[in-house]
């Protein structure tokens, strides 16, 4: 049974009533993600709200993060660790999907994130909102690019975390959809192994593709990669 918390060096994350819990992909995207001149932010998807707080911790005083979530206990979970964080002032949660969201949203974003669901052929999983968190049923790419499109400034970004074949299928849908791809990062678990997840920017705007690879770990269980420790280092207490 799943840890019903993960405390993390600056905030807790309780996850007893989310179906998905805190895990690499959320912290990777979390601490990944250019901030850089933004000062606007939306989560789609945030479950716990785990990368919506790390954006938090990440950004100044005057920024504001708002988040989305159709599940309702993951929604609520969200709403409590928001409340729970030292930058609750700064954060809002609203309990609706993102198609609604973004057809009635005027307010345009400096970054978009998501960690999103991607299974689409497989099983379905057990429990209705496990299925809603990991299949893309709810939220297809076509739904959640189109909706990203319409919410972000000219110069924003949005960034997503997906497996490699997913993530590719998702870069040619949003090029089809306007996007130019900015970054591509292939994440290795070890140096030896293929990668399993790519880290993912696009722009509206006119952009060069960076292409990179970053390793969790060193080659050993648990003995982690320089640049993964740099990455992360401000959010995981091992670390």
């Amino acid at each position: 049974m799943a840890n019903t918390y993960f405390q993390f060096k600056q905030f807790k994350i309780n996850q007893e009533g989310s179906a998905m819990k805190v895990g690499t992909d959320g912290v990777l995207l979390g601490a990944w993600v250019n901030i850089d001149s933004a000062n606007s932010f939306l989560d789609i998807g945030t479950g716990t709200g785990l990368i919506a707080i790390m954006l938090a911790q990440r950004t100044g005083n005057t920024s504001n993060i708002d988040a989305v979530e159709i599940e309702s206990s993951s929604y609520q979970q969200a709403v409590n660790n928001f409340s729970d964080c030292p930058w609750s002032d700064r954060m809002k949660a609203f309990h609706t999907s993102f198609q609604d969201f973004a057809s009635q949203k005027t307010k345009k974003y400096d970054l978009i994130v998501s960690n999103p669901p991607y299974f689409t052929n497989s099983l379905k999983a057990k429990g209705e909102s496990r299925t809603q968190a990991r299949h893309t049923d709810g939220l297809p790419f076509e739904d959640l690019i189109g909706g990203a499109k319409n919410l972000l400034n000219p110069e924003g970004k949005f960034s997503v975390i997906l497996p490699v074949a997913e993530g590719d299928y998702f870069i040619r849908v949003a090029r089809i959809s306007g996007f130019s791809l900015s970054k591509r990062v292939e994440v290795l678990p070890n140096p030896d192994k293929p990668a399993k997840r790519l880290l993912i920017e696009l722009t509206l705007a006119n952009s060069d593709t960076f292409e990179t690879q970053l390793c969790v770990e060193n080659g050993q269980r648990h003995v982690y990669s320089p640049e993964h420790i740099e990455l992360c280092k401000d959010f995981y207490l091992k670390m």
